[in-house]
């Protein structure tokens, strides 16, 4: 993940990134899932995918993308389309449901995939342009949806 820019030094990123290795790190316990036909398994690393990337969904799409639209509209809107997929697959195993549908465990697997290319879009993209992008005023209202939003990670969790 990008560490080249110091981007990572401002709070807003560095919280953003670290949902993003967290993330990552819940990708990595689906394979294994998978392999022993564990879907139960596979549904439960879901919510938790899950659980992650709401407030996290909300701090970029709220205080983080609409300003950087106004420089970068094509690619923020195919990001936000990205989430909106990534949310389409997460949300049927929602509410502690197992999908019965076949297919799920590997439609999970390449959305996982996309994900991770999403991340990488977001951290070498995205966060460093967000630097020459965004003002002191516009970082503030980030910070401000972060606050409503909170994290599921512990140093930021309400």
């Amino acid at each position: 993940m990008c560490e080249y820019c110091g981007c990572q030094s401002l709070a807003s990123i560095d919280e953003l990134t670290r949902e993003h290795d967290e993330v990552v790190r819940l990708i990595s316990h689906l394979g294994p899932a998978h392999r022993a036909g564990d879907v139960a398994g596979m549904a439960r690393v879901a919510r938790r995918i899950a659980a992650v990337l709401g407030p996290h969904t909300q701090v970029e799409e709220h205080g983080l993308f609409p300003v950087m639209a106004e420089e970068f509209p094509e690619q923020i809107a195919a990001l936000e389309a990205e989430h909106r997929r990534v949310e389409a697959v997460l949300a049927e195993a929602a509410d502690g449901v197992t999908p019965a549908d076949p297919d799920w465990p590997h439609r999970l697997l390449a959305t996982m995939a996309l994900l991770r290319d999403h991340i990488l879009k977001e951290q070498d993209g995205v966060f460093p342009a967000a630097l020459a992008v965004l003002g002191t005023e516009d970082w503030e209202a980030v910070e401000k949806v972060r606050a409503t939003a909170g994290s599921p990670l512990s140093r930021t969790a309400p």
